[in-house]
């Protein structure tokens, strides 16, 4: 839930947290202390910035959800709920960007990991038939749609699926 800044500076009220409960020859407090850094330390890797980023993805602050995300270095440590979050933040960004090449790796990558529910789950492979029609690809774009069918629980995403299978019949 904190950015890196939030998180460097917590782990530096912890260790100084720490160092005085040593002082004072508390050394279960120390203990502790040192058991939420390494806990802080381990969400950082694991969750990194995705949750703050996903907030302002939300609002259409789309400025700062790009800094947030580019704040995790190493996206292949996020935990796999996480990850699939911020595959799908950077597939949408990309494609507000018009970088169809970049969305479509992100969107893959994000098919590969849990996001959500079904429902998302259809969006991410609905955002990939359009790509595929985008290129003209029928094959895939037919396969991206049978499966976005299956997810579909609302009218929105299932009227989406309707008119990217017209589009498919004219290709």
């Amino acid at each position: 839930m904190y950015n890196n800044k939030g998180r460097y500076a917590l782990m530096a009220v912890f260790l100084l947290a720490g160092l005085v409960c040593v002082f004072y020859h508390q050394y279960q407090l120390a203990a502790l202390s040192a058991l939420l850094m390494c806990f802080v330390i381990w969400s950082h890797f694991k969750h990194g910035s995705v949750l703050m980023a996903s907030k302002h993805f939300k609002n259409n602050d789309f400025g700062k959800a790009k800094a947030l995300l580019a704040e995790v270095t190493q996206p292949e440590r996020l935990a796999k709920g996480r990850r699939g979050y911020y595959e799908f933040m950077q597939g949408n960004m990309a494609l507000k960007e018009e970088n169809f090449d970049k969305a479509e790796y992100h969107f893959q990558l994000a098919s590969r990991f849990p996001v959500g529910g079904k429902n998302e789950k259809s969006y991410i492979l609905i955002h990939l038939a359009n790509l595929a029609l985008r290129k003209k690809d029928r094959e895939r774009a037919e396969a991206y749609t049978k499966k976005a069918k299956e997810l579909a629980e609302t009218q929105r995403s299932k009227d989406i699926i309707v008119k990217i299978e017209k589009e498919i019949g004219k290709l």
